[in-house]
């Protein structure tokens, strides 16, 4: 009984059709594959996505990285600790009222991008590969779909 698989609303649930074990397999992968490749410029899959957004942005604020990266404070907070620490990114006090404090990239946190980009670049090459580009075009009108539905709604979920 173990294997068997169940129809609910026409999605196979069961050892193989479980969507939601199916998601965190891919989401394990995918970091793996970008830690490992990242791992020699001591920056993690994580660490090097809010380094992107915050170039991207800067100077940015907290609330605005949480609405980019659709995280909850708590991760956020989590994540940008490690790179508050490390000593690439640094809060800007130009422009920053009592309420904010936004966040710009240091010199290391540039270098650290600049470093790791080819890394960064080969595991979304090896990312594509993995998918396949069937898998790569569904995964991505997914990600797309789901980001313009949690943006409609009053929580973001």
């Amino acid at each position: 009984m173990a294997s068997e698989s169940h129809l609910i609303s026409g999605v196979s649930v069961g050892a193989a059709g479980n969507v939601l074990m199916g998601v965190r397999l891919l989401s394990r992968v995918a970091t793996e594959i970008c830690n490992g490749k990242l791992r020699p410029y001591g920056v993690s899959a994580v660490q090097y996505s809010l380094l992107e957004v915050i170039d991207r942005t800067e100077p940015t604020t907290r609330a605005a990285l949480a609405r980019v990266e659709q995280l909850d404070k708590s991760t956020l907070t989590r994540d940008l600790k490690s790179i508050l620490i490390e000593g690439w990114v640094h809060e800007v006090r130009e422009g920053a009222n009592g309420r904010s404090r936004p966040l710009a990239l240091t010199k290391s946190g540039e270098q650290v991008l600049h470093d790791a980009k080819s890394a960064w670049l080969a595991a979304q090459i090896e990312l594509r590969s993995v998918l396949g580009q069937e898998g790569f075009s569904a995964l991505s009108a997914t990600v797309e779909r789901i980001a313009r539905m949690s943006k409609r709604t009053p929580t973001g979920r």
